[in-house]
């Protein structure tokens, strides 16, 4: 195919708007669609692109950690989201973390400024003629979901997701509460932390037991939660102590006004570059408000405690994906057809848009008639190809990336395991480059359309 083929992307999140944005960069035209504001989602609060629904996390940005190095691998390709993260980047100890606002109106401008790419408002209610990717996401419509069962012949699997409410800095008891990050990471001040005693922390157990919860729908009912992101609550059902050794435990803090280690430990971390409001990590619920302001105000230092945004739960979907996709990411049903996005069975904002810069890259070589084979499979690129299209079929459920979803590369590693995964990120950069030049086409450079990213204030 020629330069002048118009490629239709489904989806303006982070899936979408990475591989419109690539497919743009090689020269070929691109109309991306998103349905909002003409329709929005339970989970969406703006019409912005790229915006981050739940965590303003993109987790781990240590490269021997897998999700690190696939920040790394992503920003070899020539990634928009990580030029976008950094160029939002908030104080996260060695998370990368993004002022959510910035960050999507950053991304947004990049792609609607782009003069190959047109953003169209509206819902796409069928799958879209290729080439194509469809990126919908976990909340896809109703309507377009139903196009996909009715072409797979089977039912769209579905999980439940959650996020964590976020609270206004000024309506903050500082005085009960320290600046600290887990073993002093970062700069060691990035979160604030809210430290309990145990009788604090058995009666905020006790009150999130009995606290009245969001009732589910009946058609919701038995559609399983995502262990990565489970509710609060959910957690402290399966004891007592569950949430002292996950979302609040107090391992690598030490409060400075005892010198001693709290018994649990609630962190917030910055939301915004302005440092106005404040994420409860790991709070993500389906408590409802009235029950969410009566039990989140029993934490030391947030009595009065503004609610910015409450935490909730939403539906998600994603297909099964071994059973449908290929190796390059494209539907088996429909040839030219690709997915992206959480929709494939990835989870995670850096992997959902790992995943549309891949389908783009796999796109553009259809379109100059290159055979581009998926990436190797100890690269994290090809640990999530790996997990798309490899995993058993029965019980397929999302992933993050992970070193358990690579393949060891083929030389001997160290036995010791910082080494290992040193030797063993620095093997995966070096083959996803290479990987890359089977592509005839330049590495495009995002950095200089978001260096010029708007300042808080």
């Amino acid at each position: 195919m020629v330069r002048g083929t118009t490629v239709t992307v489904v989806g303006g999140g982070l899936a979408g708007c990475e591989a419109a944005w690539q497919l743009a960069s090689a020269g070929f035209s691109v109309v991306l669609y998103e349905m909002r504001p003409a329709r929005s989602t339970p989970a969406h609060r703006t019409h912005q692109l790229a915006e981050l629904v739940c965590s303003n996390s993109l987790r781990s940005d240590n490269p021997e950690n897998a999700v690190g190095l696939l920040k790394r691998e992503m920003e070899a390709l020539g990634s928009l989201i990580l030029a976008a993260a950094r160029a939002t980047r908030l104080p996260a100890g060695d998370a990368l973390a993004v002022d959510r606002h910035l960050f999507a109106q950053t991304i947004t401008q990049a792609v609607e400024d782009h003069p190959r790419i047109r953003v169209v408002r509206e819902e796409v209610q069928s799958l879209p003629e290729p080439p194509a990717i469809v990126a919908t996401g976990p909340l896809t419509s109703p309507a377009l979901e139903q196009a996909l069962v009715e072409l797979l012949g089977e039912d769209a699997l579905s999980f439940f997701d959650a996020i964590a409410p976020v609270v206004a800095a000024d309506s903050l008891d500082h005085s009960k509460l320290f600046r600290a990050s887990r073993y002093g990471k970062g700069n060691a001040q990035d979160y604030l932390n809210a430290p309990l005693s145990r009788k604090e922390y058995e009666a905020f157990v006790a009150a999130l037991l009995a606290a009245e919860k969001v009732p589910l729908k009946p058609f919701e009912e038995g559609i399983p939660y995502f262990e990565g992101c489970l509710p609060i609550e959910v957690m402290a059902e399966r004891g007592v102590d569950t949430l002292r050794f996950g979302p609040m435990k107090p391992v690598g803090l030490v409060d400075p006004r005892t010198g001693t280690r709290p018994y649990a430990v609630v962190q917030l971390r910055q939301d915004d570059l302005a440092a106005d409001h404040y994420n409860l990590v790991g709070f993500q619920t389906r408590l409802t408000i009235p029950a969410q302001k009566e039990v989140f105000r029993l934490i030391p230092g947030l009595e009065q405690a503004r609610f910015v945004r409450f935490g909730m739960v939403h539906r998600n979907t994603f297909l099964c994906a071994p059973k449908l996709l290929t190796p390059q990411l494209g539907l088996r049903a429909a040839p030219g057809v690709r997915l992206a996005g959480q929709i494939t069975g990835v989870e995670g904002y850096v992997e959902s848009a790992a995943t549309g810069l891949l389908a783009a890259l796999f796109t553009l070589a259809d379109l100059l008639g290159v055979a581009l084979p998926p990436p190797p499979p100890w690269t994290a690129h090809g640990g999530l190809v790996r997990h798309l299209t490899q995993r058993d079929a029965r019980g397929f459920q999302p992933a993050n990336a992970a070193w358990g979803l690579m393949t060891d590369p083929p030389v001997l590693l160290p036995r010791d395991k910082g080494q290992r995964r040193r030797q063993a990120a620095a093997l995966a950069l070096e083959a996803i480059g290479q990987w890359r030049q089977l592509l005839p086409l330049p590495v495009p450079d995002p950095k200089k359309l978001v260096s010029g990213a708007p300042c808080p204030g």
